[in-house]
């Protein structure tokens, strides 16, 4: 009954994804290329943890 109120932890990395991808941009345009490779790195690391919900959320509803 309470799973309704719960966030959806596989939407909120992704909110983190835009907004990292978001700051990686202005980052790169201004030229800081070793800060815009470690936003690239946490983006990647973001996008590695929700491939992991992806399918962990996908061998659960078999």
């Amino acid at each position: 009954m309470f799973s309704l109120f719960k966030k959806d932890p596989i939407k909120d990395l992704e909110n983190k994804r835009k907004k990292l991808l978001e700051k990686a941009m202005h980052i790169q345009r201004s030229g800081d290329l070793k800060l815009y490779a470690l936003k690239m790195e946490a983006i990647d690391n973001l996008e590695k943890q929700i491939d992991a919900l992806q399918s962990g959320n996908s061998t659960k509803s078999n």
